[in-house]
Order: C-alpha cells, then structure tokens, then sequence
C-alpha cells in the first residue's frame, strides 16, 4: 500500500497496511543525524510520512508588505530577522531559540490594530494547487495544505501579555486580531479543499500543562468560533478532507468542541499532561493520534529500549484499527539521543507492520 492508501485507512478507523510515523528535527540535531546516517533525506532514510505541500502562491507583482515604519528608531539586537507578520525576532543565543518582540505592543487604540496590515491573500495565486495535489496522488502521496494559526500569531504581532490583557479588559481589540488572521486562513482553507488536498492542517497552542490557558467560553467565542467557520467551509466543499489540529498542552476540557466541530486528527497527544488511554476510550472511533511519544520523557530521557517499549504500546493500544500516525510530541530538542531516534524508527516499522 502507498502512504495515501495507509492514510486513507488511518483516518477511516480501518487497518493501514504499516502504521504511519514521522518525526522533525531542530538545526543541531539535524547536523548531527545526517552525520549519522548519511543523508538529510530523513523520509526516505527512515521512510516517514511525509505529505506533500499545497499552497497559494504570492504573485509576481505582489512584493511583500515592507513594515520597516514599526520599527523606526527602535534599537533592536543584533542579528534580528522578521517573519512574514513584521514580528521582530531577537536571537536568545541558546540553540534555534529566539525572543519576539511585537510591533503592536505599544498600541493604543483598536484603530492600530484595525489598520495592520497583512497580506491580500484574495489576490494570490491557486493555478497550481490541484495539480499539485493530482501528481501527489499519482505518486501514492497525501497532499496536505497548511494553514496556520490564528491565537499564536495574533500574540506575536500584538504581544503576549498585551494580547491575554485585551481579551478581558478590551476584547474588541483581541477579536480584531483574530478575525483578521481568520480571513485569511478561511481562503487558504477554501483554496486547499477546492484544490482537493486531503488535509488541511491548522492549529494554536491553547493549553498549558496542566489547563487551557483561558477560560472555556473565551476560547468557545473568540478562538474555537472561528476555526468551526473555517472547517466547515472545508467540509462543505470537500466531505473527504481531514481537519488536522495541533495544539500542546492539556486539552481534555476542550475535546468535545473539537471532536464536535468536525475535527478529525488532534496533534500531540503528550503524554505527560494528558490521560491518553481515557481519551481514546471516548474519541478512539471518530479521533485519530497524532503523536503520543513523549518529548519531555521517553525520546529525550528514556532508553532506546523505552522508546521501543513505548512504541509498541501505542501501536498495540491505538493502532490496531487504524487511528493513529506514531510521532514525537513536537519537534526533537537537542539532547535526544541519536539512538533513540533510530529506536523509534525500527520500532514503528517492526509493529506497525500490520498485514
């Protein structure tokens, strides 16, 4: 069977022929594994689940927003880099860490945030997207259109503190934010579903470990009210396409709403702040895993026996009948050993092989 036919029986709670895993690497430990094994093509070297990319595409004569007005005579440090939001980002000089410093941070009035601009994304270009998605068919790949967020980058342009603030003493201004990064996600969302990817990937770290870091009907209206919109253009235009959601933290209290509204693969499942076998007792035939190897535990601390012992229990526990892809929590820190990555690797090929 190809990927997209295992994924295919994965998300319809039937037994793929192998159990689908993949992993992501920070810079250093991506050094040091291709030293290890040879190559940079992880997917191929460890055969991971590697969906291919469909995306809009900026037009030629659409050059990107220059937001360098925000940053007049600010003194920033030294080797800071923009993203695509104007969000300035200091390097910490620890790793791939930096700190944001947003250009909204010092607003005061709604009219600065109504006037931020973002990207026209009406007026990008979709030609290519369903082709895109037709050749990852004929390859037997599955075709995935991220999204983005939508909470996370409302933050980094407004500022954390500040944007937590607005929600409860000005959440005319939250919404603001929100809803102008909600526009933009329905017509990335729509142009995937039209174009026929079978995934469409979103989502916003909403949740500490131990709760959801605002109250549930704060999240219900300013943030869950959206992405329902959202997925439901998709579904109504794509029945077929998966809603992938990823958010880090203890989500249980939230899961209804979530499963509720159409999602259909929930991302990372740690295992160290979530009850994952109650979880799949209530959701395992309507929710597929993704993730469930812990990144605070097993793949940094643990053995590779332990992280073999762990991989087998997922698979055995969730996987059987389909419902889950096998990976690590969020990306791979430094610390985690090489052989642990090869551990998890051999292990997901030796039981999730399940025909």
């Amino acid at each position: 069977m190809s990927q997209l036919e295992d994924f295919l029986a994965t998300v319809e709670h039937r037994a793929p022929e192998r159990v689908l895993y993949s992993f992501g690497c920070t810079p250093d430990l991506q050094r040091r594994l291709a030293e290890h094994t040879g190559t940079q093509d992880f997917a191929t070297h460890y055969g991971l689940f590697s969906p291919v990319g469909v995306h809009l595409k900026r037009p030629e004569n659409s050059p990107p927003i220059d937001y360098s007005r925000y940053w007049e005579n600010e003194k920033l440090p030294e080797g800071t880099t923009f993203d695509g939001y104007g969000v300035a980002m200091a390097p910490s000089g620890f790793y791939h860490f930096f700190g944001y410093i947003s250009p909204l941070r010092n607003a005061t009035s709604l009219e600065e945030i109504e006037n931020y601009p973002l990207d026209d994304l009406s007026t990008w270009d979709t030609s290519e997207m369903a082709g895109t998605v037709k050749k990852a068919h004929a390859e037997g790949r599955v075709a995935s259109s991220w999204i983005g967020h939508m909470y996370e980058i409302s933050w980094q342009i407004r500022g954390y503190e500040q944007f937590l603030i607005d929600t409860i003493e000005r959440p005319q201004w939250a919404e603001c934010m929100l809803q102008k990064l909600a526009e933009q996600n329905m017509i990335k969302a729509v142009a995937g579903a039209k174009a026929g990817a079978d995934m469409i990937s979103c989502g916003d770290d909403v949740a500490n470990q131990k709760a959801l870091m605002f109250a549930p009907e704060t999240w219900r209206t300013m943030h869950h009210s959206r992405w329902k919109k959202i997925w439901r253009a998709v579904k109504d235009i794509n029945p077929n396409c998966r809603i992938w959601y990823h958010s880090d933290g203890n989500v249980t209290g939230i899961l209804d709403d979530l499963v509720d509204s159409g999602l259909d693969i929930l991302n990372p499942l740690q295992p160290e702040c979530l009850d994952l076998d109650a979880i799949h007792r209530r959701y395992g035939s309507r929710l597929t895993f993704d993730g469930t190897i812990g990144t605070q535990s097993t793949m940094p601390f643990g053995t590779p026996d332990e992280v073999t012992a762990r991989v087998k229990y997922v698979i055995e526990t969730y996987g059987r009948n389909g419902g889950l892809i096998v990976s690590p929590t969020h990306v791979l820190e430094p610390e985690v050993p090489l052989a642990n990555i090869d551990a998890m690797c051999n292990a997901c090929r030796k039981f999730g092989s399940l025909k």
